[in-house]
């Protein structure tokens, strides 16, 4: 249950892979849109 476990989070972050335990980062798409509306939105002075 450490460095050497490929099961474990810590033995994943140090093989350097992924799988259930330790999941990749998910891009959140609905931020990212309503981020770019705000941005068109501005008003003129």
């Amino acid at each position: 249950m450490g460095k050497g476990d490929k099961k474990t989070r810590k033995g994943k972050i140090v093989k350097g892979s992924y799988g259930v335990t330790r999941p990749h980062k998910k891009k959140n798409k609905e931020a990212a849109v309503q981020n770019e509306g705000k941005e068109t939105k501005k008003k003129k002075k």
